[in-house]
């Protein structure tokens, strides 16, 4: 019988990737990022937040835009494949690594215009599929039409 795991996270890199290549020369990037949920305390009902670490491992085409165009802080949403493993610190205790083989990285970073109104890098997705980052976009709409915007009653 077939056995399926997906993950799916939104989170900050809490530090820069970092490429290698293996062997062969197959290229893999590796980066961590940080998920942060709020919860309610029942005892004090103060809200408390506690930080999920995730280790992510890109592979091919992928591992190379990923090193290229993502930094530590950018926000990215994750898909891949999930698994934990157990390991030991120096100090003799036993921790758990919460790791995601990733098939989609999206940086969802906000993406600046440049003097001529196109939109730059960081833009799109590292994973399978077609488009993906760096490519400029024209904009569809005229400036003056931003302005019609603040008219809105919503």
């Amino acid at each position: 019988m077939a056995s399926f795991s997906k993950a799916m996270i939104i989170g900050n890199l809490g530090r820069d990737p970092e490429m290698r290549y293996t062997p062969n020369g197959r290229p893999v990037t590796e980066f961590s990022v940080a998920v942060n949920q709020n919860t309610k305390n029942q005892q004090t009902g103060e809200w408390v937040e506690a930080t999920d670490w995730f280790r992510i491992t890109v592979w091919g085409d992928r591992a190379e835009r990923t090193a290229e165009q993502l930094r530590k802080g950018n926000r990215v949403f994750v898909e891949g494949r999930f698994r934990t493993r157990e390991y030991e610190t120096r100090d003799g205790q036993k921790r758990i690594s919460l790791e995601i083989t990733a098939d989609n990285v999206v940086s969802l970073e906000v993406r600046q215009r440049d003097e001529e109104g196109s939109f730059s890098a960081p833009s799109g997705g590292f994973g399978g599929g077609s488009g993906g980052g760096g490519e400029a976009v024209k904009p569809t709409r005229s400036a003056a039409a931003d302005d019609d915007l603040d008219d809105l009653p919503f």
